[in-house]
């Protein structure tokens, strides 16, 4: 057993934040525990003669002169096989295993191992005695779950020769597997390692990816999209769709890990997430999704000093499965919910507040979340390349997206989703404002979107160039609403009525997305291209007849407009040739109309 030597005494309380007097060896961001009642907190503060700590539970009934013990070593996530299909408080806590040992309610002060001790996991091993390895080598691997094989890497600084490896066999996460010799010493290796949650996991090269992170969702994939490794916000009000973006994304991005973290989520949604999540079925693999996602569920009525603590555990899990190779997508909703306890923290702390009331190091805790994604080289020997793709949901009073947290997110981040509620409202979903959003990943993915184009001999244009025309269209439509306001549709000359016409049924056709809708929730990239190509046919050949007299209510009443409005849900993403079909038969009904105008005049 450890004998903790430095133990200090509450000397003042204020909520969540005490004062500690009587520590010999501090550091900030040590663990401390109140030995009565078994909380943890964490140093904050030092002055020369108290330390302040933020407990990471309810400090009630805490008294005066109660011991404090110095754990003397930062919070850590326990990393090892068992992290997959859990679910984990901030501080890595697993629910699952707490409600069935005392019930419903989360006790303050209760220790339960985050991964088990005594479940053994069959590991194959890759290296031989007397192989030479390094930091991020891999020594063997453990079938985690059915989708992911685990991989055992030799932890970060550390290099040798292997002097012992098991042979392939069950172990627990704490029997030894192998012995490095470093430098005349052995060093012994467990599947089980520890990581420090503020500090980022070394790796050689990060670099920009090519590769889109496919969400499923036609306005992301389309108009705003978000590169494998790459970093976006999604802001919105309540009622916005924030929660069900991040749902989707969680059910349906082509990432091959997920983690979702819940960060102050009201209770009732967060039980939402865990009832639904359970249930659902991987679209590739048709095994559970949960065999690929960890949960971190902070709820709003948990003490705020948590919430920070849910965020970097989060990023810290995906770094480890990162090395591993893999590509780790991380939903955080949401990070305001993080700011906003950084405001009542520091106002406890009678720091000077900046704008808004949050403390003027909110930019600083902001990019030390968001530098922690993108593309790498792992560490080792063997060439590598994993991924942690962020996106963070935020939550601003009124919708109003000038606020502080809004405002310095803006700077960390290379897409932003802007969710409006007049779009909600009128039930068009996802409510990603086209006129406010933005991405700047566009340029890195036009040759990945070249290769799944659908190559049709009536259209040329390419995925950069529909994406194009398409803004203009809807940047028109914008324009033209205040003289339709003045003066009506009918009296716009045609080929703006046309440009009105075609921005309603992107709008209607294309953007619109229902994520409970069987076919429609998740939406192919050659489906995408086929959709949008069709209404492009459509925009091209009606400009041809209106140049030939036709009529704008003429080419509203083809049988295929209503099959252009129906095409989202009524044609699977594995029945891309019926879109084919759709092609040839509006053409004709074009080619017949333009016929008639012919014949007319």
């Amino acid at each position: 057993m450890t004998k903790f030597k430095d133990i200090g005494h509450i000397s003042a309380i204020y909520g969540t934040l005490l004062n500690v007097k009587g520590f010999q060896n501090i550091k900030i961001k040590d663990l401390v525990k109140i030995k009565n009642s078994n909380i943890l907190g964490e140093i904050i503060r030092i002055f020369p003669d108290y330390a302040v700590v933020q407990c990471f539970e309810d400090t009630e009934n805490i008294s005066l002169y109660e011991e404090v013990i110095n754990l003397e070593e930062p919070l850590s996530m326990e990393l090892g096989p068992g992290l997959l299909s859990n679910i984990y408080d901030g501080l890595q806590r697993p629910l699952n295993l707490i409600y069935k040992s005392v019930g419903s309610f989360l006790q303050r002060g209760v220790e339960v191992p985050p991964l088990s001790r005594e479940k053994k996991w069959e590991f194959f091993p890759l290296k031989k005695l007397g192989d030479k390895v390094v930091g991020g080598d891999v020594l063997g691997v453990v079938q985690e779950t059915h989708l992911i094989k685990h991989k055992i890497l030799v932890p970060p600084k550390i290099s040798g020769k292997i002097s012992f490896i098991v042979s392939q066999g069950n172990f627990t996460i704490l029997d030894n597997i192998c012995k490095i010799n470093s430098n005349g010493k052995d060093i012994d290796i467990q599947m089980l390692q520890k990581w420090p949650v503020y500090i980022n996991r070394p790796y050689k090269s990060k670099y920009v990816s090519k590769k889109p992170l496919i969400s499923g969702i036609r306005v992301i994939d389309f108009l705003f999209p978000i590169a494998m490794g790459g970093v976006v916000a999604v802001p919105g009000g309540f009622g916005t769709g924030k929660t069900i973006i991040q749902h989707s994304l969680a059910k349906w991005c082509n990432a091959d890990i997920i983690i979702f973290v819940g960060c102050g989520e009201r209770g009732n949604e967060m039980a939402d997430i865990l009832k639904e999540f359970p249930k659902l079925i991987d679209p590739t693999s048709k095994r559970p999704l949960m065999e690929r996602t960890i949960f971190i569920a902070n709820t709003s009525n948990m003490p705020i000093s948590a919430r920070e603590a849910s965020i970097f555990s989060g990023v810290t899990m995906a770094e480890y499965y990162r090395d591993m190779g893999y590509n780790v997508a991380v939903l955080a909703d949401s990070t305001s919910r993080w700011a906003e306890a950084l405001r009542e923290i520091s106002g406890l702390l009678e720091e000077m507040p900046a704008e808004g009331g949050f403390p003027a190091y909110l930019p600083k805790r902001l990019s030390e979340f968001y530098e922690r994604a993108g593309v790498v080289q792992t560490l080792g020997n063997e060439r590598s390349e994993g991924s942690i793709t962020l996106v963070g949901s935020i939550s601003p009073p009124g919708g109003d997206f000038s606020e502080p947290i809004t405002n310095t997110t803006k700077r960390f981040v290379q897409a932003f989703w802007a969710l409006d509620a007049t779009l909600a409202y009128s039930r068009h979903y996802p409510a990603i404002n086209w006129l406010d959003s933005y991405s700047n990943y566009t340029e890195n993915l036009i040759r990945w979107w070249k290769i799944k184009d659908i190559d049709w001999e009536e259209i040329s244009i390419d995925w950069e160039e529909c994406r194009s025309i398409t803004n203009l269209i809807l940047s028109r439509e914008n324009e033209l609403k205040n003289i339709v306001q003045l003066i009506g549709m009918e009296n716009l000359p045609l080929d703006q009525q046309l440009t009105l016409f075609i921005a309603n049924l992107i709008k209607n056709a294309f953007l619109i997305q229902n994520a409970f809708d069987e076919i429609d929730k998740f939406c192919s990239p050659r489906k995408l291209m086929s959709m949008i190509k069709l209404i492009f046919i459509l925009y091209n050949k009606s400009k041809n007849l209106i140049k030939s007299g036709g009529i704008i209510d003429d080419i509203k009443e083809l049988e295929s407009i209503e099959v252009l409005n129906r095409m989202r849900y009524s044609i699977k993403n594995e029945n891309i040739e019926e879109f084919s079909n759709i092609k040839k038969k509006m053409i004709k009904e074009l080619e017949e109309l333009g016929r008639k105008y012919e014949e007319r005049f």
